[in-house]
């Protein structure tokens, strides 16, 4: 894997002052500043600022996603019926790098997509490629039989760190795994607080 993820992953962390996976290398559990010399210097935060954070977080955790393809998960999530916010973090963890990552096949947000991208996974038997394929309730993802045994997989399923998310049901020895449910705010295991409606005002600004 490129070595451009990671440094970009702790960047990520430093920018918006948390350990936003909960990594133990992460360089904000040793210095809680932002980048720079000195750290960033912030004044009280407006209400767009507040917003803009809630957002910066929840995409950055997403493997940063872009502000185009967010901006399309948050219309999708407004267009479906009940809460808005709650309907984001549905589609949002129903993305194939997402599910993968929950479900401890890879080590961080940033390799699932990259695993995915190389054809590594199966989606009810049939290769996907696509890291925002929507998965749906009751899809069997699965590792591809000639990548079972890579490092990474073997490295992401004896990380001490990280559960395997409850809504998904992991067969850890055949590297399977099936989607039982779409999840709510609560059932996410994030590391730090995620405020899905902040980022609904944030867009119907």
């Amino acid at each position: 894997m490129s070595e451009k993820r990671p440094k970009a992953k702790y960047k990520i962390d430093r920018r918006l002052g948390c350990n936003l996976w909960g990594r133990p290398k992460s360089p904000y559990n040793k210095r809680q500043t932002g980048p720079g010399m000195h750290g960033a210097r912030r004044g009280k935060p407006t209400d767009f600022g507040i917003q803009l954070f809630a957002k910066q977080k929840l995409k950055g955790h997403y493997g940063n996603i872009g502000e185009k393809q967010f901006r399309r998960y948050f219309h999708e999530a407004s267009r479906l019926r009940g809460d808005t916010g709650q309907n984001l973090i549905g589609l949002l963890e129903r993305r194939l790098d997402a599910v993968i990552y929950r479900a401890k096949f890879v080590p961080t947000v940033f390799a699932a997509r990259q695993f995915v991208s190389h054809g590594h996974i199966l989606v009810n038997g049939k290769s996907v490629n696509i890291p925002s394929y929507q998965i749906q309730e009751g899809d069997v993802i699965e590792i591809k039989e000639s990548s079972k045994q890579l490092a990474l997989v073997q490295i992401a399923s004896e990380e001490p760190s990280r559960e395997i998310a409850e809504y998904i049901d992991v067969d850890v020895k055949a590297r399977k795994a099936t989607f039982l449910r779409t999840p709510k705010l609560e059932d996410v295991p994030y590391a730090v607080q995620m405020e899905p409606h902040l980022v609904v005002e944030f867009y119907s600004r």
